[in-house]
């Protein structure tokens, strides 16, 4: 077997943290859209952390260059879709051909009423909705009536708002599995549970979303690993994106926050593998929501646990900041954005200030561990890990 040039990979999905349009996003209604450009540009952001692994070089952040002590570029997806199944598929190798389904008109009425004979009440909504402003709209009849609120967004997702005094958290869940048994068939990517909690005017979603995601229908760098007996963790909601394929270990998280913690204690006693980490609060609090300074603030947060972590890399660790699409706060949608993500690479081993470019496909990064790792290669991806490991003479 070959020996690794890192023996443990940990990656970090900031969710929605795009750095510029894709060349064919208005084909998809995002023409214009730069998530991480267009919050520096509203607000100056203090991240000198992730600067110095290369942010400031493959987006506009403003003010003085600092030096860079890694590999960044940037990927660019090929799947159709800008969701957070297709983006983590195609990171670990899986590019898909076809778009999950979706419902700009919301779901056909037959769908919806066999939904409600399974479930044995009557539903609010079906429509596509802001996650918080259908909540504001028809939580108050949710409340006098006790009838979920379903509704859907650009992307393929059939979501399902309850308050958890009114439908207890369990039962909730079991009113999602039995969706995902409805839409899985039809084409949808994820079923996602919305709990929340408050009164009319004060309703807050709480940390027990839950997604139901449909299977990786082909292998990805997950699979490959787990099948070499190589360690996969999985931190916050990526377990859920995978459907638990391809997963020795899963941590749930209930915030960004929680994730980097988890992440910390993880990387004291993991000898080696892949630790992924998705931090969902840049999509689902802010991104969704249209709140750019409280992405600001949620960026510098981040980029403060982030100087912690590249302290506590061992010798051997490969560490990649990367994202899943973009949700750029600064337009009107509030749904994701079809955009380039960043790939910024820190290590002891991974060369300074070296531009590896624009990838094809976010799939170069599956590719990447994969050669590194030593398993078969992917079905798709390029690697790009002889342009990033120090060259010794």
């Amino acid at each position: 077997m070959v020996t690794p040039v890192f023996s443990r990979a940990i990656v970090i999905v900031l969710d929605g943290a795009g750095c510029g349009e894709l060349p064919d996003a208005s084909a998809y209604g995002d023409e214009g859209s730069d998530t991480l450009g267009h919050v520096a540009a509203r607000v100056p952001l203090r991240v000198p952390h992730l600067r110095s692994i290369g942010l400031g070089r493959v987006t506009a952040l403003g003010g003085a260059e600092a030096p860079v002590s890694g590999a960044y570029g940037r990927m660019a997806e090929v799947s159709p879709g800008k969701d957070s199944v297709t983006g983590h598929w195609e990171l670990m190798g899986l590019r898909l051909e076809t778009p999950f389904a979706t419902f700009p008109q919301g779901f056909p009425a037959a769908l919806i009423d066999e939904f409600e004979r399974r479930i044995g009440r009557s539903t609010l909504g079906n429509v596509v909705a802001s996650g918080t402003a259908i909540i504001d709209q028809l939580g108050e009849e949710h409340l006098r009536t006790g009838r979920p609120i379903v509704y859907t967004s650009a992307d393929s997702v059939f979501q399902v708002a309850a308050h958890e005094d009114v439908i207890p958290v369990a039962e909730q869940y079991r009113i999602c599995e039995t969706a995902f048994d409805l839409v899985a068939p039809a084409g949808v990517a994820r079923v996602i549970a919305r709990p929340f909690i408050g009164s009319p005017g004060r309703f807050t979603r709480t940390s027990h979303r839950h997604d139901y995601a449909v299977a990786p229908w082909g292998e990805t760098l997950l699979d490959r690993l787990t099948g070499r007996g190589i360690a996969v963790t999985a931190i916050g909601k990526v377990n859920d994106l995978f459907a638990g394929r391809g997963i020795s270990r899963t941590i749930p998280t209930v915030s960004d926050d929680a994730g980097m913690a988890a992440l910390a204690t993880v990387m004291e006693d993991a000898a080696g593998g892949l630790i992924f980490l998705n931090l969902v609060d840049f999509d689902t609090v802010y991104g969704h929501r249209n709140d750019v300074h409280g992405y600001a603030g949620n960026l510098e947060r981040f980029d403060e646990r982030l100087g912690a972590l590249l302290v506590q890399l061992r010798h051997h660790d490969l560490l990649v900041v990367t994202a899943d699409h973009g949700n750029d706060p600064t337009t009107p949608s509030t749904d994701h954005s079809r955009e380039y993500v960043p790939v910024l690479l820190a290590g002891a081993h991974v060369a300074r200030d070296v531009n590896i470019g624009t990838r094809e496909t976010f799939a170069d990064l599956g590719q990447t561990l994969a050669h590194n790792f030593g398993v078969s290669p992917l079905s798709h991806g390029r690697s790009f890990l002889e342009e990033i490991v120090v060259q010794h003479p």
